[in-house]
């Protein structure tokens, strides 16, 4: 085997290895086991980084599990879009390593926290490496079982407890769907490899609809997305590696990865649901007062922006399913939906990362009208978070201008409603990023928490810097030095006086929504929008919770009492007439039987007399059966 397929290997066990070393050995040892996982971190980016570098793409697997004609295989398919998104997860997840060693320093659970860590990543490069459908739902299902460990970190906490629970249980209804489509995959193409799918599938509208179940679960879309507020119960650094950069994203990886088997309707439904979904986020972010759950519904909103983005190219899509413009414009949206996810996790992760400075630094207080302040109390982490605001509502020149014009265009090429809906959208993102941003970080401050801020160690500042860096470059896809061209050069580029259009679209939501915040909210102690106009306050906020109402009434009154009916039946019924009716029934003949055993040699013989005379009827035909 070559040197590329071992390394890659290497990259996917040795999270692994450290998770099983730190579950054996190093339990009650935070501290080790916390440089433990950051080294192997460190050499998972840099194996990530080798092998985009080297260029070398290449296939591998081996037969694990057979049954019949049926064969599981593992392997890997490391392509530019593998090699893309494992520098994101590597790159982003060391960084968030070593902002875990400051903020998780003083945790009792530390250890348990980094073997998490650990788990996840191991899960996470699972699936980006999987070459086929199966090996990846396998992974996807680690996955999730990673994340209910990491957003339940501090599980003596009945919230915290909850919203892992309720993370686990919303996706596995999505994670269903996704086994389904995968089942329905194999039985239409005796296949769900990847590469043999590409050359050669069945095009059917149910298949892509149902794999796409598992990325509205993972990548938190309607109507699943209820889980991700409620996750920002675990650690700050959780919240920048699954719900910024990593875990949220393989949704969006995972319809890359099935391209090939799109068809119009399936692209028509997934755009709708991405636009939905970023909209609908954006206006619940409008009304958060805690600093992480602003950056969560911001998260939805900008997951919505790539699952819109993939799907763009729908309505232009012809039918004729081998032709070559049903191809391009999937790989357009590919490429926007790819581009966005690498720019995003860079300021996203910042974004969070910086919110766990500003939560550190004010003795873990969230809420952002108990702040205030902190520019000066803490500089490094006001400049840098400034950066990341800049670069998530689309100023110039920085990482999320360059991958949100690039879908914004794909909208108004393909779609001008869906435009129009993206284009409000980044202005609410401009309107309640600013707002965030000025609340927390400028006026007085406004707790005696805010008051005594102070930046944090070296392990705090350093991620953030280099992120920093990354969310103002990281849009120069010329920087990449065609690494990564496979994914990077089908990202759409305006011409002529669609450039103008969008530029001047972008510039305009950008100051609009900015502008609007800078004008309307004062850093104090109440929110500007809640004084000023109540009832629209009430009503984003009746928004926010209208699905978890919904779904609240759905477990109360119908699946509640209809498991109570099935409990009933199941006493009744099963436990009952048939469990304990035919025990009564067989315990009945026991007794009747044990009653013919009374040991007196006259009743055996009585028995025996009439066992005589019904042998003698029955051979004489006086009794018939």
């Amino acid at each position: 085997m070559h040197s590329m397929p071992l390394h890659a290997i290497l990259v996917l066990v040795l999270p692994l290895i450290t998770a099983t070393f730190i579950a054996l050995f190093l339990r009650r040892r935070g501290s080790a086991a916390a440089a433990v996982s950051v080294i192997a971190a460190a050499f998972i980016a840099t194996i990530a980084v080798i092998l985009a570098v080297h260029r070398e793409r290449f296939e591998t697997s081996v037969a694990w599990l057979q049954f019949g004609d049926f064969t599981l295989s593992l392997g890997i398919k490391f392509d530019d879009l593998a090699s893309l998104m494992l520098c994101v997860v590597g790159v982003v997840g060391f960084f968030i390593h070593v902002f875990s060693l400051g903020y998780m320093h003083d945790d009792a659970a530390k250890a348990r926290y980094f073997g998490g860590l650990s788990i996840f990543m191991f899960s996470m490069i699972g699936i980006v490496l999987a070459d086929n459908l199966f090996m990846m739902f396998i992974f996807w299902e680690l996955v999730g079982f990673s994340s209910y460990l990491l957003i339940g970190h501090w599980h003596e906490k009945q919230s915290a407890s909850d919203a892992a629970k309720k993370a686990f249980i919303t996706n596995r209804v999505g994670d269903f769907g996704f086994l389904l489509g995968i089942i329905w995959c194999y039985y239409a193409n005796g296949t769900v490899n990847l590469t043999a799918l590409g050359d050669h599938h069945v095009f059917s509208t149910w298949i892509p609809l149902l794999l796409f179940c598992g990325a509205v679960g993972k990548s938190a879309q309607l109507p699943l997305q209820v889980w991700l507020p409620d996750a920002m119960e675990g650690p700050t650094p959780v919240s920048a590696l699954i719900h910024a950069a990593t875990m949220v994203a393989a949704g969006v990886y995972m319809l890359c990865r099935i391209n090939v088997l799109m068809v119009p309707e399936a692209l028509t439904a997934i755009m709708w649901t991405g636009t939905a979904t970023a909209l609908y986020a954006a206006l619940c972010a409008i009304t958060q007062s805690d600093i992480k759950k602003v950056l969560a519904y911001s998260t939805l909103s900008q997951l919505g922006y790539m699952i819109a983005a993939f799907g763009l190219g729908s309505l232009a899509v012809t039918h004729e399913m081998t032709g070559q413009t049903h191809t391009m414009l999937v790989a357009a949206g590919v490429g926007a939906a790819m581009f966005h996810l690498t720019t995003h996790a860079c300021f996203k992760a910042l974004l969070f990362l910086g919110s766990g400075s500003v939560i550190y630094g004010c003795h873990h207080e969230q809420d952002i009208f108990k702040m205030g302040g902190l520019a000066k109390k803490m500089p490094l982490t006001f400049a840098t978070f400034t950066i990341g605001v800049a670069a998530i509502i689309g100023l110039p020149f920085l990482a999320g201008f360059f991958s949100k014009d690039a879908i914004l265009y794909l909208a108004f090429a393909n779609n001008k409603v869906v435009f129009a809906v993206l284009t409000f959208t980044a202005v609410l993102t401009s309107l309640y990023m600013v707002r965030l941003w000025k609340i927390t970080f400028l006026g007085a401050p406004r707790s005696d928490h805010a008051a005594h801020s102070h930046e944090g160690g070296f392990t705090l500042t350093l991620p953030l810097i280099v992120l920093a860096a990354l969310s103002i470059i990281g849009g120069y896809t010329g920087l990449y030095s065609h690494l990564f061209d496979g994914v990077l050069k089908l990202i759409p580029e305006a011409e002529g006086s669609d450039h103008t259009i969008i530029l001047a679209t972008s510039l305009a939501v950008m100051l609009l929504g900015a502008g609007t915040a800078l004008a309307f909210y004062a850093p104090a102690a109440t929110d500007s929008l809640a004084q000023k106009s109540p009832g629209l306050f009430a009503a984003l906020g009746a928004l926010k919770n209208s699905f978890d109402r919904a779904y609240d009434y759905y477990i109360a009154k119908i699946q509640q009492r209809f498991a109570m009916l099935l409990n009933f039946l199941e006493q009744i019924f099963l436990a009952g007439v048939i469990v304990r009716g035919l025990a009564g029934v067989v315990g009945l003949f026991g007794l009747g039987a044990r009653a013919l055993h009374v040991g007196n040699l006259n009743a055996y013989v009585y028995w025996f007399l009439f066992g005589a005379v019904m042998l003698w009827a029955f051979a004489t035909g006086v009794l018939a059966f």
